[in-house]
């Protein structure tokens, strides 16, 4: 059973857009110079294959994972060969200054693209990973954007998310206070996102964990009172590789909502998983009965589950992918919808905000609710759901 069966579609959502448009992308992308940050990621890595075979004058892929750039190289030679450009990858910590020496000695690009994300709710659970989510998500994206201004980058690309739209957690309120940077910084270059559904088994998600609970003989936990849109990763790829190259100043990509992209439960997906391999799902009362059966259905052919209510902080009721008042064009692609972002800024809080986050990290001591209230000046519709809850204390 494929990916799209499993999230309950039968087609690929961006095909008829990118044939349309095919010619054009082989030709930029083929005359082009590339820097992908955060290129080992589920994400980053589709994009890479996107651009590896139309084949690019430059394609440089930086990642904090030395493993997963060493599978990208794997899967892409595997799959796709060789190309005539410098196709090169780079273990690096692009908030280092080994990444700003790095930088220095070329930073040639066209495009950059940056993929890199702390992507996760559970991580506004302490407060030193939230604040690592802050660096990553905004402080290490403007570092990158005023990197890529100097070095006469022609067009910066960065992931946003769903989460960023109306946002209740702390993920998807740094998003958008990302997406408050980068209208600031798009005065002086060229920028474009992209906010997107989740991405069926890319790295770290529940998806992705079904394929570890099974290698490792253990039950199966999902919601079944939430209800999620999917994008497949070469989906995932596709859009962001559309919005870095066709989109214009402060464009927002997003997959239209249809017919086509289909709502669907993390339980019926565990239970079509289970099926496709060969088991039928057994629904349990508790985690320690699902811990208990493991032991002996799998002989069954039966596999335990505790499909359960969701009560953590940060769980957003359904997806939106843009919010009332942001103007769209939803006529130029068949399954893509752009936002025409005018985001206001204020550029004094902004100045502001940074100041307080780098006077925190310079004292090294910081509260997670002092960061809630920062995120709540600069967005004062911020409505963050605390539960006292986080998904570290579930299965």
């Amino acid at each position: 059973m494929s990916i799209l069966e499993l999230i309950g579609r039968k087609s690929e959502l961006l095909k008829n857009d990118i044939l349309a448009c095919s010619s054009t992308l082989n030709k930029i992308v083929s005359d082009s110079n590339f820097l992908v940050i955060g290129g080992a990621g589920s994400i980053g890595q589709a994009v890479t294959k996107e651009i590896f075979k139309r084949n690019p004058r430059k394609l440089h892929v930086v990642d904090i994972s030395e493993n997963n750039l060493v599978e990208l190289v794997r899967d892409i030679r595997s799959s796709y060969g060789y190309i005539d450009g410098d196709f090169k990858i780079f273990s690096l910590d692009i908030g280092s200054p080994i990444y700003d020496a790095f930088i220095e000695s070329d930073g040639k690009y066209d495009y950059v693209l940056n993929l890199s994300a702390l992507k996760h709710v559970r991580s506004e659970k302490d407060p030193f990973t939230l604040m690592r989510m802050i660096e990553v998500n905004i402080i290490n994206t403007l570092k990158t954007i005023r990197q890529s201004k100097e070095k006469g980058v022609k067009k910066y690309f960065c992931v946003s998310t769903d989460k960023a739209a109306n946002p209740v957690n702390m993920m998807g309120a740094s998003k958008r206070i990302m997406e408050l940077f980068l209208m600031h910084e798009s005065q002086d270059i060229i920028i474009s996102t992209a906010r997107f559904a989740n991405v069926a088994f890319s790295d770290g998600s529940l998806l992705h964990g079904f394929n570890q609970r099974i290698q490792k003989r253990q039950p199966i936990v999902a919601p079944n009172d939430i209800r999620r849109y999917f994008v497949t990763p070469q989906e995932s790829g596709e859009l962001c590789l559309m919005s870095c190259l066709l989109g214009d100043n402060k464009d927002v990509f997003f997959p239209k909502l249809s017919d086509e992209l289909h709502l669907i439960t993390f339980a019926e997906i565990a239970v079509k998983y289970l099926k496709n391999l060969g088991y039928e799902a057994h629904e349990c009362k508790s985690e320690d009965e699902a811990r208990q059966l493991v032991h002996t259905l799998p002989a069954e052919k039966k596999w335990p589950c505790y499909f359960s209510v969701s009560d953590t902080t940060g769980e957003k009721d359904f997806e939106e992918f843009f919010m009332e008042g942001e103007k769209l064009d939803l006529q130029r692609f068949e399954n893509v919808g752009i936002v025409k972002s005018i985001l206001p800024f204020e550029e004094d809080k902004l100045d502001w905000f940074l100041d307080k986050i780098n006077g925190m990290i310079e004292r090294r001591q910081w509260s997670k609710s002092e960061l809630v209230s920062l995120f709540q000046e600069l967005l004062p519709a911020f409505d963050h759901k605390e539960t006292g809850k986080y998904l570290d204390s579930k299965m």
